[in-house]
């Protein structure tokens, strides 16, 4: 097995929006590789650290990972939409901190059998956790021109979404598109000279639009979002960070909103709404990489971290 080495985004800015109590309890999200989770662990002590993954080989990685803090530690396979739930099975009423790093691990890229990459052939898959049903292949083959234009355009924002989805149902007619290899080309081919020309690879944004539909990803945060805040304790601090604008955008939309006190005129002597807010941001912009981060990981790239503690 090729050694692979992980390099956790916005690690320091993650530890430091936490403000992590070494007797607090915490819950990392989106376990993935462990990076983020093994840093939150080092800093407890009596503390709890509940670490959640759809994916169960992340699962299965993590105590080699996490070594001796794994005392600190629960392991819970699902989805973090679903997180009040499973703070609830395990009799949590609260907790002083969460991270989520949202979009797919690096570990499932590097892994060509999975089928998240356009840059290796494999059976068509994209499944973060390999027991659900749905997979790539039943999107590409089983779902209707119009419904994968729509997702190429909505969750991939690729221009030429109308030209690919034609493209796949023509091919599909022949048969079955079975790898992601044929798929790669067929979007290839079906885009104009000169957009792949482009620097980015022509199926990126379309693997990306197929796989946010394959694993309901902007589904699952706006579950997670909604039942964040009031899983936290007063003072416990929400950390999210997003690769892709339309999640940025659901993160940036419920914070705000969370933050927002009185919403009468200004021309009201008094307040009568008696709205008041739930959360404050902690800063005022989204926190990204630096230079020097960038340089050691590129992925990094598009990551944007948005932070907020519940009042």
């Amino acid at each position: 097995m090729t050694e692979y080495t992980h390099k956790p985004v916005l690690l320091r800015e993650c530890l430091e929006g936490l403000s992590i109590r070494p007797d607090g309890i915490y819950v990392d999200g989106t376990l993935g590789r462990a990076g983020h989770s093994l840093e939150i662990a080092r800093r407890l002590t009596t503390g709890r650290l509940i670490a959640v993954d759809r994916d169960k080989a992340a699962l299965d990685a993590a105590p080699a990972l996490l070594g001796d803090r794994m005392d600190r530690v629960t392991l819970v396979r699902g989805n973090f939409g679903d997180l009040p739930e499973i703070l609830a099975s395990m009799n949590v009423a609260g907790v002083d901190g969460m991270l989520f790093d949202l979009g797919v691990s690096s570990p499932q890229l590097d892994d060509g059998s999975r089928g998240f990459s356009y840059l290796q052939d494999a059976p068509l898959d994209m499944r973060m956790d390999q027991s659900a049903p749905l997979t790539a292949r039943d999107v590409v083959n089983g779902w209707s021109q119009e419904d994968l234009k729509r997702i190429l355009w909505q969750y991939g924002e690729e221009r030429y979404s109308g030209l690919i989805a034609a493209a796949i149902a023509h091919r599909r007619e022949g048969g079955p598109i079975e790898t992601t290899g044929q798929l790669a080309q067929l979007i290839r081919d079906a885009m104009p000279a000169k957009a792949r020309r482009e620097k980015q690879h022509p199926a990126k944004r379309s693997f990306q639009a197929i796989r946010i539909a394959v694993n309901d990803e902007l589904g699952e945060v706006e579950r997670m979002l909604g039942g964040a805040l009031g899983a936290l304790n007063p003072g416990g601090r929400l950390a999210v960070i997003s690769f892709h604008s339309l999640e940025d955008r659901l993160v940036k939309t419920a914070f705000g909103e969370w933050a927002r006190g009185c919403t009468c005129p200004p021309d009201f002597p008094v307040c009568v709404c008696g709205r008041t807010p739930k959360a404050k941001l902690i800063g005022k912009r989204p926190i990204v990489a630096g230079k020097e981060e960038l340089e050691e990981n590129p992925r990094a790239r598009s990551a944007k971290l948005r932070v907020a503690e519940k009042l």
